[in-house]
């Protein structure tokens, strides 16, 4: 890394590895559509779901440090706006969930609906032509929002003076109040109408607990990796990665706690149609992969996080970020699969190459952005009181 504009030089290979990568992955999922087009739209759901998961966090993220005025998250909120501009990217790899929309989704098919009651009356929400518009509306906003809070911030990089960045304050907090929204009926058509006689007020809120936590361990695990290559290791300090554990803690708690009342209201209540879900998520081996999450994505990153050397130890922080994202894509399998594999898990090699596949592209477009640009708000004038913070 360059010392005096903070960029990187010579790892441009990585990006051009990633899209290799990332075009074998496709490639093989390509062949898996062949062998079980339910299988391979399964799974990559599973995939996209998880990488979107991650670029809307660091939208979330991004628009949370321009609302508060934080000044510890000054040094990482590059690496937010990094991660967000992959979204366009994203949004092009979610066109085959469109043509699978009937491999995936029972309300889709016109005579199961003519034969349901109840996706009879849901089909003026549920059906393929509004869900097509409502996936473009999501990804626009989506899209719009993170080019807008980039560009502001590479314009004041240019500025040569430290410049406010007075529109991208303004448009975060509208922008939450958007994201709040698509996000959450992004939720409820992508996932939660797999099963669409079930229904959870809540689940947005639920997959939005993961998404921020697999950000965040995302973002600790990269500047780890990078940090351990001599970048960055004098301006991201052991305070700002304490400051990272103390996120990755209390977002571990957030999920806990909606994870427990999803379940908990659903359970009291005892009402068919609601529990069916949680049902079908405790037969054969679903049972271990739902308390293999429970205990993974809480209780184990809830002990070691609680700790505060532990959230200054960068070996212990860089193994449990690879963790709760390991946990982070379970959850989404969990999720997804029992809608195709109800009597059990069963886990297939398009799950690895829908994963290496959408992955390639993210890590690709993600790294080209990285190394295309400073890695820190250069011009930013909190930026030296964001080197200097201190926990106490």
């Amino acid at each position: 890394m360059n010392e005096e504009n903070f960029r990187i030089t010579g790892a441009e290979n990585i990006a051009k590895i990633a899209l290799f990568l990332g075009a074998i992955g496709l490639l093989l999922s390509v062949i898996g559509y062949f062998v079980s087009s339910e299988q391979f739209f399964h799974s990559y759901l599973v995939a996209l779901i998880f990488w979107v998961s991650i670029a809307v966090g660091g939208l979330f993220l991004t628009m949370l440090h321009h609302i508060t005025g934080a000044t510890w998250s000054v040094v990482i909120r590059r690496f937010y706006e990094n991660i967000l501009s992959v979204l366009p990217y994203l949004f092009v790899l979610f066109i085959p969930v469109l043509f699978g929309i009937h491999n995936l989704y029972h309300w889709s098919h016109k005579d199961v609906v003519t034969a349901d009651p109840m996706l009879l009356r849901k089909s003026g929400y549920l059906n393929s032509g509004f869900f097509a518009v409502r996936t473009i509306l999501y990804f626009v906003i989506w899209v719009l929002l993170g080019r807008t809070l980039y560009n502001e911030s590479i314009r004041q990089d240019r500025a040569g003076k430290a410049v406010p960045l007075l529109k991208a304050k303004k448009l975060s907090a509208p922008g939450v109040i958007l994201y709040a929204l698509t996000f959450t009926f992004a939720s409820f058509d992508w996932l939660m109408s797999l099963d669409a006689h079930w229904y959870s007020t809540i689940f947005g809120v639920y997959v939005f607990g993961g998404s921020t936590l697999a950000v965040l361990s995302f973002s600790t695990f990269m500047l780890l990796l990078l940090r351990n290559n001599g970048v960055l290791d004098k301006v991201v300090t052991v305070e700002h990665y304490h400051d990272l554990g103390k996120l990755l803690f209390t977002f571990c708690i957030f999920w806990a706690y909606i994870a427990f009342s999803q379940y908990f209201l659903i359970w009291y209540a005892n009402i068919p149609e609601e529990t069916i879900w949680f049902q079908h998520r405790w037969i054969g081996s679903w049972k271990i992969i739902s308390l293999v999450i429970a205990f993974g994505l809480f209780a184990i990153p809830f002990f070691t996080l609680m700790i505060r050397s532990n959230k200054r130890n960068f070996a212990v922080l860089s193994a449990m970020s690879l963790w709760i994202l390991l946990m982070h894509w379970f959850d989404i399998y969990w999720m997804v699969m029992p809608d195709l594999h109800h009597e059990g898990a069963h886990f297939s090699w398009m799950d690895v190459s829908t994963f290496l596949g959408v992955g390639g592209i993210f890590m690709w477009a993600f790294w080209k952005k990285l190394i295309s640009n400073p890695l820190v708000p250069v011009n930013d004038p909190y930026l030296q009181k964001s080197i200097a913070i201190k926990n106490y």
